[in-house]
């Protein structure tokens, strides 16, 4: 068999470095953002450049609160929610993502997701919304340093913090002002409920905070958040 061609050895050898270097930048970010808080995402600037195509002088709204100064309910309400094995997984809910397999096949649409909280802070810390394999692999490489160099504490506190609530809001300070009038820290278990139904959605569901989906969601929650276990 006759040898690669040396400029392709090279060519891969490139490819392989500038890949090292990629995956350097993101790991380096995991391990700065453990100590430092988050600014603006990658998905948080994403929504900006859409909100600014149509309003150049618009603006996010977003303020960091401390993990103690948010809700205990908004912590119990969203992992009820949203990961209910939060605690207990490295990151994967595998059960998780079996069901949610096949409640896609079964619908012939993709009707339901199966990613944990740290998948989805994964995503909105680096990527973008965008459905590809790339992105899932890249999604499941931050996924696993996050787990692996965070505590589950500071996941969910900087989850809280910079996940969508709405058009333009983001995080918990944002959201509790935008729809009850009250700071992170004052959110009661029925508000903490109503906006932890909405994260699927935030956008759509703003729409109409009000509807008999939400309503009928919300009292779910309300029923299970006593059993969620907050780090």
């Amino acid at each position: 068999m006759r040898p690669a061609p040396r400029w392709l050895l090279k060519g891969l050898a490139a490819a392989g470095l500038l890949l090292l270097l990629w995956q350097g930048w993101y790991f380096g970010w995991v391990v700065w953002w453990r100590y430092v808080d988050p600014g603006q995402t990658s998905f948080m600037a994403q929504r900006l450049d859409e909100l600014r195509a149509k309003n150049p002088r618009a603006q996010l709204r977003h303020s960091w609160v401390p993990y103690a100064k948010i809700s205990a309910q908004l912590k119990r309400a969203v992992i009820a929610a949203e990961d209910d094995k939060f605690i207990d997984h490295e990151g994967f809910d595998w059960e998780g993502i079996q069901k949610a397999i096949e409640k896609n096949q079964k619908k012939g649409r993709v009707v339901a997701g199966g990613s944990t909280i740290s998948q989805q802070l994964a995503k909105n810390l680096f990527l973008s919304a965008a459905k590809t394999p790339w992105r899932k692999a890249q999604e499941a490489i931050i996924t696993v340093w996050l787990e692996l160099l965070w505590d589950k504490r500071r996941i969910l506190e900087v989850y809280l913090n910079v996940v969508e609530w709405g058009e333009g809001v983001f995080g918990a300070e944002a959201a509790a002002r935008r729809y009850f009038d009250t700071g992170a820290g004052q959110l009661n278990a029925a508000q903490a409920a109503r906006l932890a139904v909405m994260l699927p959605a935030p956008r759509k569901f703003e729409k109409n905070p009000n509807s008999a989906y939400l309503d009928r969601r919300s009292q779910l929650i309300l029923g299970r958040m006593q059993y969620s276990v907050i780090p």
